[in-house]
């Protein structure tokens, strides 16, 4: 009983050690650029629609900080993009959860708020009534694309300035983003400035459409790419071009795609093959060289 009640004492208090190593740092002074000043509340909440926690009405991006343990800490940063259509967050499975994750591998993790369309009560539930009349739903987001865009591009560039401050290598901070955050990580990945190079992009079950026409940078990242043949959304194919896109103007790309998962896999457990992708991506890591301390 005794050796029982130490060692939920050490868990609590490594619990509480590592909430504490959670900052979260404005990605802006002020009002964002692109932004006039909102006077509307960022919320987070529990979605039953979506069956998860998420976040909407985001008007100040925002980084929060996952750090990993001293021991472990081996100088790669990534900034975490999750998904939600540009209408919420998917914050727990496709931010704080893999933040958690990969902070446990020596990587100190970044998960990125960034600009979301206007929402009212629950946005994941305007976003199911909006994205079955697609014109609606993009004149919705058309505004709030740009701008969740200029977010992702900014964060890279935040991180990279700021890595001393968290003892990171600047030429080691990468961009993970699923779904709409896989879109933000794309584009990223095809129009980042010199200062704000990602030093790897992943890009899980993204909308990728835009892609047939983007131009594949000379000193282009290596890309990782996951998602499921039976997505509901029908993004896999986009997927799938991507991956031939990067690897036709002879960069590097390590491609996976599933049999079953559907869309938003995330980090839930499905006893499914999806459920390891993160392994995956971890191992991807590992062979290109960004969990070597």
């Amino acid at each position: 009983m005794k050796a029982f009640a130490i060692r939920l004492l050490f868990a609590v208090l490594s619990m509480v050690a590592f909430a504490a190593a959670q900052d979260v740092v404005p990605l802006y002074p002020g009002t964002p650029p692109g932004s006039t000043q909102e006077n509307y509340p960022e919320k987070q909440y529990f979605s039953k629609v979506w069956n998860e926690d998420v976040v909407a009405n985001v008007s100040r991006p925002t980084l929060t900080i996952f750090k990993p343990s001293p021991e472990l800490k081996n100088g790669t940063a990534v900034v975490i993009c999750p998904g939600g259509g540009f209408m919420a967050l998917s914050i727990a499975t496709e931010g704080t959860n893999v933040a958690k994750y990969l902070a446990a591998k020596g990587v100190t993790a970044f998960v990125l708020k960034y600009r979301l369309a206007h929402t009212g009560e629950d946005a994941t539930q305007e976003f199911g009534a909006l994205y079955a009349d697609r014109p609606k739903y993009d004149e919705m987001i058309k505004n709030v694309t740009p701008l969740a865009l200029a977010d992702g591009l900014a964060a890279v560039a935040y991180v990279r300035q700021h890595a001393s401050e968290w003892g990171i290598s600047p030429d080691h901070v990468g961009i993970i983003g699923f779904s709409a955050g896989g879109f933000i990580v794309a584009q990223v990945a095809v129009q980042y400035a010199s200062e704000g190079r990602p030093a790897f992009v992943a890009v899980i079950y993204g909308g990728l459409d835009f892609f047939r026409d983007a131009h594949v940078p000379p000193d282009a990242p290596p890309m990782f790419i996951a998602a499921a043949t039976d997505d509901e959304l029908g993004l896999a194919p986009q997927s799938i071009a991507v991956y031939q896109k990067w690897t036709n103007a002879h960069k590097s790309a390590e491609l996976h795609m599933y049999a079953k998962g559907g869309h938003g896999f995330g980090m839930r457990q499905q006893n499914i093959p999806t459920d390891h992708w993160i392994d995956r991506f971890a191992d991807w890591l590992q062979l290109e060289g960004f969990l070597n301390k």
